[in-house]
């Protein structure tokens, strides 16, 4: 695994995950959360689809969460932002009158209008981010050190990231313009920011996170200086039994191995395993190759994420070092 870089997650004022459909980007962005809270950060998680897939992670068998959200962990909070609420919550505050916004909101053809207009959803949930990391700061003692994004899959995540900009080139003047220029700012600020690509060690992800990755340093600006391999094949055998399935092949003459199976299936077994890990390294190599940065690799695991402390385990190779205690 490549060396990690100097600037480290926990520095960040804001980490957004993205990936692949499928890739595990929901996991990683529960485990950096979880794993920063457990260092001592107070954290804001931030899950931004339709359906809510956090809370069960976290705290498996609990309720959802809600746009109004809860903290599900000592100092771990957790959101769901719909973007119709967090449009709802933003022109209450410029108008001060809620219910009459929200009365509004909820009619049938009005909806039906914003769910044909493109990028409101992006400008509205990134700026509900915005209004989070700024309440943080103007009180001085900081209601979230770090705010982790659950955001959308690559293809959507590069209109998430991009629409500020397309905003600003299309408004010349205005509140609308004024706020997408400070979501942009916090978004591109390499003191404050990171996108946290979540590839796997297969073709197609490989080849989505290169060009997310060629985008986002192109024409985006987020700052991202690594890349996370979900999912990896571990090596098979250890050192010195690399060869164990060409002893299984040729066992000798006395292959006692009473109710297992024989030596010649066993073997096969080996060699179907060594191979998804020799695919799994040649796509890894692939992956340091398109994108030019370091990566940070979770292996995985064969029952899945069963509990918290899986999520624990999992953010200490996200963050580079381990901390005592269960959760």
């Amino acid at each position: 695994m490549a060396e990690a870089p100097e600037h480290a997650l926990l520095d960040c004022r804001l980490l957004i995950v993205t990936g692949k459909g499928g890739c595990g980007k929901t996991t990683v962005a529960s485990a950096l959360a979880l794993g920063a809270a457990r260092r001592g950060k107070r954290v804001a998680l931030c899950e931004m689809g339709r359906d809510e897939f956090c809370h069960r992670l976290l705290d498996p068998g609990s309720r959802p969460v809600g746009y109004a959200g809860r903290e599900l962990h000592p100092s771990l909070w957790v959101f769901h932002i719909d973007p119709f609420e967090a449009l709802a919550e933003y022109l209450g505050l410029q108008t001060g009158i809620q219910s009459l916004v929200e009365r509004g909101l909820r009619q049938p053809a009005f909806q039906q209008l914003l769910a044909a207009a493109p990028g409101w959803r992006e400008l509205i949930t990134l700026g509900k981010v915005y209004h989070m990391d700024r309440l943080s700061r103007a009180r001085g003692i900081p209601l979230y050190d770090l705010i982790v994004i659950d955001a959308p899959a690559s293809g959507h995540g590069l209109t998430f990231l991009d629409v500020p900009r397309i905003v600003q080139s299309a408004i010349r003047t205005g509140p609308l313009r004024r706020n997408a220029g400070r979501v942009e700012a916090l978004i591109r600020d390499p003191e404050r920011t990171r996108l946290v690509p979540v590839s796997l060690a297969e073709e197609l992800p490989v080849r989505e996170t290169g060009e997310l990755v060629d985008r986002v340093r192109g024409d985006i600006g987020v700052p991202v200086d690594r890349v996370v391999v979900n999912r990896v094949v571990p090596r098979p055998f250890p050192h010195p039994r690399a060869d164990l399935e060409a002893r299984l092949d040729d066992p000798g003459p006395n292959p006692a191995f009473e109710t297992l199976p024989s030596p010649g299936v066993m073997a096969r077994c080996c060699a179907w395993q060594r191979a998804r890990y020799e695919r799994g390294q040649h796509y890894v190599r692939e992956l340091e190759k398109a994108t030019a940065l370091p990566l940070i690799t979770l292996e995985e695991l064969p029952a899945g994420i069963d509990a918290p402390r899986d999520l624990l385990d999992m953010s200490h190779v996200l963050y580079g070092a381990a901390v005592g205690g269960d959760t």
